[in-house]
């Protein structure tokens, strides 16, 4: 299968590392203009570097804001008015005990991991269905159906985004426009090592072996037995972004190593 995806521009939030950032490589590679979002100027200049490295092209381009927000997204829109493809990626997650998660916390939870999404697609959804082709994506999350004890608020949010990707994905239905959610699960972003590495010195063990402990203790019904890649998550999006993906919308599309124990 060849993916071609030449003159159709894709915006991928939170870009500048991880699924993100695999995300917007696989897509510069299969042809599209990308546009990197993140925060910091220098984070999105070192984003753009990998991406044209990898991809072997200069057509990458960077937005510096905070679409966790609602002028960040303004700020998006105005910099990127439209769009074929959106990858909204970007989200938070952190182990908080549920009795210990005020209300404050819940809300930027929502903000960030629920209203990013919201608001970029109610802008940029219009535009591809005037144009009758289009490809949006949320990233979910395996905890979305199999909520963690230790970070109920990020859990809920990701079935909020799952909700949210059905229910955009019946509004824009026969449009030429598909909506579909992707579920990750642990994956082994910048992140996710730190934090194995933090939790393996308070154990004393290697990082590699906090991996190993973290999947048997809190995700035991995983099939894969280690994090996955975010190149291996990326895949899934770079197909799913792509027109031999025309039938495939309004779905929930799982790529967590079979961790969620349902054969559906």
């Amino acid at each position: 299968m060849h993916i071609d995806l030449t003159e159709k521009t894709a915006i991928v939030t939170g870009s500048t590392g991880g699924i993100g950032l695999a995300v917007a490589i696989g897509l510069a590679r299969a042809g599209a203009h990308v546009v990197v979002v993140g925060r910091s100027q220098a984070r999105v200049d070192a984003a753009l570097t990998k991406v044209a490295d990898a991809s072997g092209r200069m057509t990458a381009k960077g937005v510096v804001c905070d679409p966790g927000t609602a002028q960040g997204c303004r700020e998006l829109i105005e910099a990127q008015p439209h769009a074929d493809i959106l990858v909204n990626n970007l989200g938070i997650y952190g182990a908080q005990e549920f009795f210990d998660i005020d209300d404050a916390l819940w809300e930027n939870f929502f903000q960030v991991n629920v209203m990013s999404g919201v608001r970029l697609a109610r802008h940029y959804a219009q535009g591809m269905r005037k144009r009758g082709w289009g490809r949006i994506q949320f990233v979910s999350s395996e905890s979305a159906l199999n909520i963690p004890t230790e970070m109920v608020h990020y859990g809920v949010s990701k079935t909020a985004v799952q909700g949210l990707s059905r229910g955009l994905a019946k509004v824009l239905a026969g449009t030429g426009v598909t909506v579909n959610a992707i579920l990750p699960g642990p994956t082994r972003t910048e992140g996710a090592e730190t934090m194995m590495a933090d939790l393996a010195r308070e154990r004393g063990v290697t990082p590699a072996e906090m991996e190993a402990i973290f999947l048997q203790e809190n995700r035991p019904s995983t099939l894969l037995h280690r994090f996955a890649t975010p190149e291996e998550v990326a895949n899934l999006c770079v197909y799913v972004a792509s027109p031999q993906a025309s039938a495939t919308t309004g779905a929930a599309l799982r790529v967590e190593g079979g961790i969620v124990e349902s054969i559906a």
